[in-house]
């Protein structure tokens, strides 16, 4: 039984990530960290990491950029594991986050769904398979609230297939400036913000008469907090070193 904390657990993610640990046989919370202090959940909250008695297998984090350097120093500390899922960090709290990471477990992703990052594995392998001789175009679409465009998840994409092009790419995100023939070598990526959409992703290889396209739909976000708690399974188990849903998705395919 591998023991979790998570901290933000009063947002909506840390309740979603609350419910996942409760449904996974492997996993139970031992505790909460949240600026908030206690609610209704049947394990204590604290609301600051100095004031915490217990030492976790893990920390699942879906909180703030600010809570990042109490949370380490506290995971260092105790030599605890942590899976990262919170966004928006700085260059320098990224670095903050790799250093640790030289000395316990770190998990850090842009995007904690399996089905995304199996996504990303498939249209790699696609995309050595095809190489220059397809078009490829990048569809996301999210609801009408979220205000970056194109979504981190569409860059994580996009760079992903860079990597194993012969050439890099150009990214290509509006084509209404210009008037002139694609290029071979860019990615267009487009971005749809309508409704209540929590996220949708498809990569288009367009070729001579035929189109292949790898599509994910996340119909709630609680597959974000599922996917948080197997990495966290995963992470009990791995020796210092940064990992990724890559490494996940690795080792679920052995």
């Amino acid at each position: 039984m591998k023991k979790i904390a998570i901290v933000g657990c009063n947002g909506k993610m840390g309740h979603f990530v609350a419910n996942a640990v409760k449904e996974n046989t492997n996993t139970a919370v031992v505790f909460g960290v949240d600026a908030f202090g206690e609610s209704n959940y049947d394990f204590p909250v604290y609301k600051s990491f100095t004031d915490i008695q217990e030492t976790p297998d893990v920390i699942i984090d879906f909180s703030n950029p600010a809570v990042l350097n109490e949370m380490l120093s506290y995971a260092l500390k105790n030599s605890v594991a942590c899976v990262i899922c919170t966004t928006g960090y700085s260059k320098a709290q990224i670095e903050e986050i790799e250093n640790a990471s030289k000395e316990i477990p770190v998990f850090y992703s842009g995007n904690m769904s399996l089905g995304i990052n199996l996504l990303i594995e498939l249209t790699k392998k696609a995309a050595k398979v095809l190489g220059n001789g397809f078009d490829i175009e990048i569809v996301e679409k999210h609801h009408n609230l979220k205000v970056d465009a194109p979504s981190g998840t569409a860059l994580m994409i996009a760079d992903s297939i860079s990597s194993v092009l012969d050439e890099e790419p150009q990214y290509v995100y509006d084509r209404h400036s210009y008037r002139r023939k694609r290029s071979k070598n860019e990615i267009g990526i487009h971005a749809v913000r309508g409704g209540t959409i929590v996220g949708e992703h498809e990569v288009i290889f367009a070729g001579h008469d035929e189109v292949i396209s790898v599509s994910h739909q996340a119909q709630s976000k609680e597959v974000f907090a599922v996917g948080s708690v197997n990495a966290a399974v995963f992470l009990a188990d791995q020796s210092s070193g940064m990992y990724n849903m890559g490494d996940l998705l690795s080792d679920k395919m052995i």
